[in-house]
């Protein structure tokens, strides 16, 4: 089969799910990417350093506490 040079492989996942940056640089990549305050330099810096299956994990976390955040903020503004 052909694949393009875009796709992953087996063995090129196994390289990017393996490899170890802190908790801290992955929370701060995530957070600063959902507010929009990322360079270009640290974001292509932090594609070779970040595991991929913790970005998801941090971002599905960060999410779901923004929502919440959210719902706490209405719920008191309606409340008062």
């Amino acid at each position: 089969m052909n694949e393009s040079p875009n796709e992953p492989t087996g063995e090129g996942l196994k390289q990017a799910v393996s490899r170890k940056a802190s908790f801290g640089a992955t929370l701060k990549a995530v957070l600063s990417a959902f507010i929009g305050l990322r360079r270009g330099a640290d974001h292509r810096s932090d594609m070779g350093k970040l595991n991929p299956l913790h970005v998801v994990i941090v971002g599905v976390l960060a999410a779901i506490a923004f929502v919440v955040t959210l719902i706490v903020i209405v719920k008191l503004v309606v409340a008062s």
